[in-house]
């Protein structure tokens, strides 16, 4: 009977279990030139992601991984939730529909996909494609000019041109080194725009830039004098040695230049000034170098180097020293410093045995500044003591790589001493905490039986009743139907024009009745108003008309469309024109209203 009740409660579990789903979240219409994000997310730790081509878009970086997690304790039991997360930084590049293909990654050995989606590009607004588009150019605001930007090449390559430039032409792998792109400048710039991201490929990249703000200074290169804009500025961290290329950057700017007019000899030469002159806005195309760089690979790395490269410090600590078996104790590790923490790993600690270690949690505090990247990595392990004691969580030796010196530096984390103390009886369940307690354990727990349980003839099986194969089929069956009823509601909310339809009559009926209620209050503003609110509502809800767009000319447009007999579309849009008129001209008896009230019943029940 006990084989039989454990299987039906198994059952019923895995009946009852969620799938791990892989989700996504994009946005279903963007402006042209505009970037966005689309991510995908599952709740549990995920590997192995593939993800879609995203034709017709450009993808400035991505799949770019990221782990959440969480974990609620109670009577000593830990229950943790991990989610994983795949982010793409996306830019629309051409308008028209783009359908994106599925996406899936694997979840405990077990492949979950997530279906495709559509994405709309349309051409936005001119002031949004300037403010989405554009940052902000040297010396000048963001207005823009007066006429189109010209197509012109007046303008020499030595007073207008882009540049790269890089901190270290030589770094170890895996140390930070600050890429940079300026414009220089000696005529007034309106707009810039980059057209192309480099690929940037061996390297992980962070960007520097803060808020899109442009710095700003003069510089003079091979005896001319520039504005110079830092447009854009980022972290590398080179993740292979050897040789290693940064692509151009590409971009466009608008410049200002003087519009020449020709001498005509007549007075008017004499106001042939700048002054007077207006602007000329002319579009150029500019593209950075390319830079390479001879990545050097680190020596061999001691014992206990987890890929930290930088200038770092550790620290350890316990919230407390003291607790009783059972409980909980958080142990957390601080790297500070600057270089490459997104990529440090949690080092291996040899926790006593009689502690239940769970996977550590990840806390970042990084500030990304035109220094480059700097701040903490904190891992934080939950640790539960099982036996009651004195303990010491041991020190250990934290190693890192330092480019300025070409060592590796050593950093000793002290031993940490935890007194564990007898835990709480009601706590402990299956747990013993000392030899002394095993001796209690035949009086205290009796988990051996001792008397003979029955046993059956050789052949004869245990069947299970009627009433066991009943409940298992009530099961499964309201199982089932709670999944068909699920897939009914999700396409009928998915399916607008239906619920408008369906909505329709109930709303018309609501407001003819409050309507009926006015018809002899005297209230006529109150009256024309619900009647006018339940026949336009009534067509909007028929006909899934948007109500921003409800007009007559929309109204005579979709009955057209719709194949309304001509009688009825006259009806339809005389009764329109009456309550118009009635509206805002009513002075008029009961008995006008009454007819105003029966037309609109009757132009209702004929839709």
């Amino acid at each position: 009977m006990k084989r039989h009740i454990i299987t039906l409660l198994f059952l019923a579990a895995t009946t009852l279990c969620a799938a791990q789903e892989l989700t996504v979240r994009a946005p279903g219409r963007v402006d042209l030139g505009r970037r966005f994000e689309v991510r995908y997310e599952v709740n549990d730790r995920a590997s192995d992601f593939r993800g879609p081509s995203f034709k017709g878009f450009s993808v400035l970086s991505g799949p770019n991984v990221s782990h959440q997690q969480g974990m609620s304790i109670i009577n000593g039991q830990v229950s943790r939730n991990v989610s994983t997360g795949f982010t793409y930084i996306i830019q629309a590049d051409v308008e028209g529909t783009f359908n994106v293909g599925s996406a899936s990654c694997s979840v405990d050995g077990k492949r979950v996909t997530c279906q495709g989606f559509t994405i709309h590009v349309e051409k936005g607004s001119t002031q949004a494609q300037q403010q989405n588009a554009y940052g902000s150019a040297p010396n000048q605001s963001r207005r823009q000019p007066a006429q189109q930007p010209a197509q012109s090449s007046n303008i020499d390559s030595k007073s207008l041109f882009a540049r790269a430039s890089i901190s270290k032409n030589n770094p170890y792998q895996g140390e930070q080194v600050i890429l940079t792109y300026k414009i220089y400048t000696q005529v007034s710039l309106s707009q810039y725009q980059i057209d192309k991201l480099p690929g940037n490929k061996g390297f992980w990249s962070e960007d520097l830039t803060k808020d899109g703000n442009v710095r700003q200074y003069e510089e003079t290169v091979d005896g001319r004098r520039y504005m110079v804009a830092e447009i854009r500025r980022g972290a590398l961290f080179a993740q292979e040695n050897g040789k290693l290329t940064i692509e151009p950057l590409d971009l466009d700017v608008l410049a200002l230049v003087q519009r020449q007019r020709q001498r005509t000899g007549t007075l008017w030469d004499l106001f042939d000034d700048p002054f007077f002159n207006p602007t000329q806005a002319v579009e150029k195309h500019l593209r950075t170098n390319s830079i390479n760089l001879r990545v050097k690979p680190l020596p061999e790395a001691p014992s206990g180097f987890n890929g930290a490269v930088g200038s770092f410090s550790a620290k350890a600590e316990t919230d407390t020293h003291e607790v009783r078996a059972n409980e909980a104790i958080t142990y957390r590790l601080t790297i500070s410093g600057a270089g490459n923490l997104m990529l440090i790993d949690a080092p291996t600690i040899d926790f006593p045995k009689v502690f239940e270690v769970y996977d550590p949690q990840i806390n970042d505090h990084i500030t990304r500044n035109s220094n480059g990247i700097s701040g903490s990595r904190t891992f934080e392990w939950i640790l539960i003591p099982r036996n009651q004691g004195n303990y010491t969580i041991p020190a250990f030796s934290f190693v890192y790589f330092d480019p300025n010196t070409g060592r590796y530096v050593t950093k000793k984390v002290d031993a940490i001493p935890v007194h564990i103390n007898k835990g709480d009886p009601k706590s402990m369940k299956n747990v013993t905490s000392s030899k002394s307690d095993v001796k209690l354990l035949n009086s205290d727990i009796n988990y051996i039986h001792t008397r003979r349980s029955p046993l059956l003839p050789t052949g004869q099986q245990d069947r299970a009743p009627w009433w066991f194969w009943l409940f298992l089929a009530l099961i499964v069956g309201s199982t089932a139907a709670a999944i068909i009823f699920g897939q009914h509601r999700q396409a009928q909310q998915q399916d607008i024009a239906g619920m408008r339809l369906r909505r329709a009559t109930k709303m018309a009926r609501k407001r003819l009745k409050a309507a009926a209620a006015c018809l002899n209050s005297g209230d006529d503003n109150r009256f024309y108003e619900e009647i006018y609110k339940a026949i336009w509502g009534c067509l909007a809800d028929k006909y899934n008309i948007q109500l921003s767009r409800l007009s007559s000319d929309t109204v005579r447009d979709c009955l057209i469309e719709k194949q309304v007999p001509q009688e009825q579309q006259t009806r339809i849009l005389q009764t329109l024109q009456k309550v118009d008129f009635a509206r805002f001209a009513p002075g008029d008896a009961a008995s006008r209203k009454q007819e105003i009230y029966d037309e609109a019943l009757q132009m209702i029940v004929m839709i």
